[in-house]
């Protein structure tokens, strides 16, 4: 068997105690070397470390130490686990930043944030792996670095690739709501235009008239005074 068994070392401590196995076997079952199985059985190595009985947790069987213990060629095999275990689910984090890199995040943030203002927050954590705090900073100018960052294609700087910050840049833009395209003027409705028209032509018609009456009226008043000319 390739794999070996759980605790190696305390269960080679427990095989050496309580069973009759040569020092190969259980080198060959526990993945050790024969001299570090003789130091133990010696009391040279793996002092204070308490056996571990292979038979209790399943992994090996009485039955198997017996053949072992008939036949000192015979090689002891690794019962199988019925427990399966699921597997670990992989968890979903901000990106890893190589240390050498850290220092060089505000300035990818810098870039982004100026380049492409529709990315979320969320985005830009994910394509360089940085918190909200940080980036909030570097929108308001209060970072403590703020008056010496330059931005930096964070592709450039080696953070992210250029597949994945084109994937958020398409994703934020079909997220982003589009405005309605300006139709251009249009012409005013035809009761506006109208009315307009009739009280323009009214006014005309108003300002003709008293423009009439006044001349009417200069005209009688000249009239009378000839008049009282003539009779004296």
């Amino acid at each position: 068997m390739s794999n070996a068994p759980l605790m190696p070392k305390a269960t080679a401590v427990w095989l050496v105690d309580n069973t009759a196995l040569t020092f190969d076997q259980v080198a060959d079952f526990t993945k050790m070397h024969v001299l570090e199985v003789r130091a133990i059985a010696d009391g040279d190595a793996a002092q204070g470390i308490k056996g571990m009985d292979p038979i209790s947790n399943g992994q090996l069987t009485r039955d198997e130490i017996e053949k072992g213990e008939k036949d000192k060629n015979y090689r002891l095999k690794l019962e199988e686990s019925k427990v399966i275990l699921p597997p670990a689910a992989k968890k979903k984090g901000p990106r890893y930043t190589p240390v050498s890199r850290r220092h060089e995040r505000p300035s990818a943030i810098l870039w982004l944030v100026r380049s492409h203002p529709e990315l979320k927050d969320s985005q830009i954590m994910r394509l360089v792996g940085t918190t909200k705090t940080t980036i909030a900073s570097i929108r308001d100018r209060t970072h403590w670095n703020a008056s010496t960052l330059t931005p930096m294609d964070p592709v450039t700087l080696g953070l992210c690739s250029q597949i994945e910050l084109d994937f958020e840049v398409q994703r934020a833009a079909k997220e982003k709501p589009t405005d309605q395209a300006y139709g251009g003027a249009t012409l005013l409705p035809a009761s506006e235009t109208t009315r307009k028209d009739e009280f323009e032509t009214t006014e005309s018609s108003r300002d003709d008239l008293n423009v009439d009456a006044v001349f009417a009226k200069l005209k009688t008043i000249g009239g009378g005074k000839k008049q009282d000319d003539e009779e004296e």
